[in-house]
């Protein structure tokens, strides 16, 4: 039943739509935020006050490349010298409980290095 609107009948132009949640982001913003600074998308809708889907569909508009989809491992954050120290002083079982990691995770994370037989 979603007959004609008033003010179309009349012939007035009406918005269709939900409103935007805030400002469009701008070509400068982008390039400063996304590109120059390496903030994530979430990060840059953030910091401009508008949401992640503003920022992708801008970054499409103004033809900027989106980064790949890429997961970061908390592993990589830590300095390997600095993980080895914990895992000899508590053991794999304990540095990775310190850490928040999986203990799985840092096996491999050494093993891949070469510091764990």
């Amino acid at each position: 039943m979603g007959g004609i609107k008033y003010l179309e009948a009349i012939g007035r132009k009406t918005k269709r739509g939900r409103p935007a949640a805030g400002p469009a982001p701008t070509k400068a913003d982008l390039a400063r935020l996304y590109v120059q600074e390496g903030r994530s998308v979430r990060d840059t809708a953030a910091a401009l006050g508008c949401t992640k889907d503003a920022v992708f569909r801008a970054l499409e508009a103004f033809g900027i490349p989106t980064r790949p989809k890429v997961r970061r491992s908390r592993m990589q954050q830590i300095p390997l010298p600095a993980l080895k120290a914990a895992v000899q002083e508590k053991g794999v079982r304990g540095a990775a409980r310190d850490l928040g990691i999986g203990e799985e995770a840092v096996r491999r994370y050494l093993k891949k290095r070469g510091n764990l037989a």
